[in-house]
């Protein structure tokens, strides 16, 4: 099983989209295997989005993300980062296909209502700023059986 970041920005906080944007990951048959809500710190923030601190564009993304309470999701499934990725559509709300979260919800590129891990790699980092391993709560759900075949892990 994979597991991926995912971060409900301040705009999905403050428009009151958190359970719409849960559900649809559990109606996908991902685990939720951990979540809270928070305040991102700006030193937080410089650690979580440390490949952009030097651009232009980062002071905003700063105090964006700094605004208001997030909600940190670590999500399990099969392929899970693709799988994630593709349900939140572009980045840019106004490119975002129908049918996807940031193009059901989004008009933004920055207030675009979710951060997703993009590979492994960065979703083991990201994790790792957000949550302890203590607080991962892995579990098998008893419907796997109604979300994937027996052969499928």
């Amino acid at each position: 099983m994979q597991k991926s970041l995912v971060l409900l920005k301040p705009d999905a906080v403050e428009r009151r989209l958190i359970g719409e944007v849960i559900s649809r990951f559990e109606r996908k048959g991902l685990n939720i295997v951990a979540m809270k809500m928070l305040r991102v710190t700006p030193e937080l923030s410089k650690q979580h989005y440390a490949e952009h601190v030097a651009k232009p564009f980062y002071p905003n993304l700063e105090e964006f993300i700094t605004s208001s309470p997030i909600v940190a999701l670590a999500v399990e499934g099969l392929d899970v980062i693709r799988v994630v990725r593709e349900m939140l559509g572009a980045t840019n709300g106004l490119k975002a296909a129908p049918g996807t979260i940031r193009g059901d919800y989004s008009s933004s590129r920055q207030m675009n209502l979710v951060h997703a891990s993009d590979s492994e790699e960065s979703a083991a980092r990201e994790l790792a700023l957000y949550f302890q391993p203590s607080e991962m709560c892995e579990y098998t759900p008893t419907l796997v059986g109604s979300f994937r075949a027996s052969d499928e892990s």
